[in-house]
């Protein structure tokens, strides 16, 4: 190991990622692309960073980690106290190492990347450091802190409601997360294929969160089992983190029942890999056919690369705007190529072509770029008079998600929303229309990434807390 040894060794060590498995045996199963990696690697690779006044990584972190004072401690040997820090600020540090678009967050903010060095590996360190607490038994259990006699309902076990359950459990309270589905999760269980993040990394976090006291109620549907208001009456304060689940359809001719949601392919997908009973039929299975994904962002590529798993006989991304204005991670894009995925930039689809019950290919508009929208990304428009069919037997819409209408699911009508569907709220309690009910996630702020659901439960719990703090203060001085 570097102990002992001095930092900033971004000049004399260059960047290194761990290595990926060859494409010809990744293409085959659903398990993590990255080899291992040993300790010295990590060492090594930690030691790079510039230990900089002004951290641009940490700025560039939702969670604002602590990564100069991790990478520092990793690079001298001390992975304990590394962890430590590192879980100061985060619930889950080896999941966000594993899915965060680092190269769009601390990675793309790194001085060292600016200094054409390439960027500190912030997100292999990190997922590395968490991994061996885990291994070496350094990740404690849930310490409730003394009991307030006080409860907390959370909607949503993604990742805004586990990483507020933690907190709030820390903090003393009971808490209960109502999860529709039969697995707790969220998408961590259930959207994000095995290749990206294994299932066993999401479950060991739901066993601690159990054996810290909290609660999980599954298959538990607010609106079918329970209204809102009962929850209320059952509980001192709630948190709603539901995620955004209703996909935006694709409009085009001929879009119809035959386009699969990407989430419904994702999802049965997760479910066969978990063991579930397979599905009552192969609409969900891309064995042996010529594959069309619609979308450019991470969802997509989630698609893609999991049609190429189910051994697709060709796998074709279609996507409006050129790679560089795509909204993915650019490394999703460079594994999903390395694995036989065929992109087709600047093309949207005119019409989903169709011979009876069956479809048959996508007929193709060929687009260029136009003037900048008001965020800077450059409009896609129509080439006049240039069209192409491609085939297709399969046809998955990847366009994101969008809520659903809570107020109606979840009889609340008294439950104010956004313009947009997303619950309103406070921006400093994230307090909604209904006191004592919080929100967090991508149900407040829109879909977004499953770091900044993070922060959001984080930040929700800290207000919960000190909403209850007053409650308590009023009722003692009733008394």
């Amino acid at each position: 190991m570097n102990r002992g040894k001095p930092l900033l060794r971004f000049v004399d060590i260059d960047q290194a990622y761990p290595g990926k498995r060859p494409e010809a045996e990744r293409r085959n199963d659903f398990l993590e692309i990255y080899q291992p990696v040993d300790v010295l690697e990590v060492a090594a690779q930690a030691s790079r960073c510039s230990q900089c006044g002004i951290p641009f990584c940490q700025s560039g972190c939702p969670l604002q980690n602590n990564i100069p004072d991790w990478l520092m401690l990793a690079g001298t040997g001390r992975l304990r106290e590394a962890y430590e820090v590192s879980a100061a600020t985060s619930t889950m540090p080896e999941i966000c190492g594993r899915i965060c678009p680092q190269d769009r967050l601390c990675e793309g903010s790194c001085v060292v990347e600016k200094s054409g060095h390439g960027a500190v590996t912030i997100g292999s360190v990190e997922q590395y450091i968490t991994d061996t607490a885990w291994e070496e038994g350094w990740v404690p259990p849930i310490r409730p802190g003394a009991p307030r006699g006080q409860s907390v309902g959370v909607i949503g076990s993604g990742p805004a409601g586990l990483a507020a359950a933690e907190r709030l459990r820390e903090a003393g309270c009971e808490v209960t997360v109502y999860e529709r589905a039969d697995r707790a999760g969220g998408l961590l269980m259930y959207g994000i294929p095995g290749f990206k993040l294994d299932k066993s990394v999401v479950q060991r976090r739901l066993d601690r969160l159990a054996q810290g006291g909290v609660q999980f109620r599954l298959n538990f549907e607010i609106g079918r089992d329970a209204s809102l208001d009962v929850l209320r009456s059952q509980h001192d304060a709630v948190l709603i983190a539901t995620g955004v689940y209703a996909a935006r359809k694709l409009v085009c001719t001929g879009a119809g029942d035959d386009v699969i949601q990407a989430l419904d392919y994702l999802i049965r997908s997760n479910r066969d890999g978990l063991g579930d009973p397979q599905a009552a039929n192969e609409r969900l299975s891309a064995e042996g056919k010529d594959v069309i994904v619609i979308g450019g962002g991470d969802t997509a590529m989630d698609c893609v690369r999991t049609a190429i798993r189910q051994k697709a006989r060709s796998v074709t991304c279609l996507y409006r705007r050129d790679r560089a204005n795509m909204p993915g991670s650019a490394r999703e894009v460079r594994h999903a190529e390395e694995e036989g995925v065929v992109f087709e930039w600047l093309s949207a689809p005119l019409a989903i072509l169709t011979q009876g019950e069956d479809v048959t290919g996508v007929r193709v508009q060929r687009m260029r770029l136009g003037d900048p929208d008001p965020s800077g990304r450059r409009l896609p428009e129509a080439e006049p008079g240039k069209t192409v069919d491609l085939p297709a037997d399969m046809v998955i819409s990847a366009l994101g998600f969008q809520p659903e209408d809570l107020r109606q699911s979840f009889e609340a009508p008294e439950l104010n929303l956004t313009k947009w569907g997303t619950v309103e709220s406070d921006p400093d309690s994230s307090m909604t229309s209904l006191n004592g009910v919080f929100v967090a996630g991508d149900i407040q702020r829109g879909a977004s990434l499953v770091v900044w659901a993070i922060r959001d439960g984080l930040d929700a719990a800290r207000s919960i807390e000190s909403y209850l703090d007053n409650r308590l203060c009023v009722l003692g001085a009733a008394e």
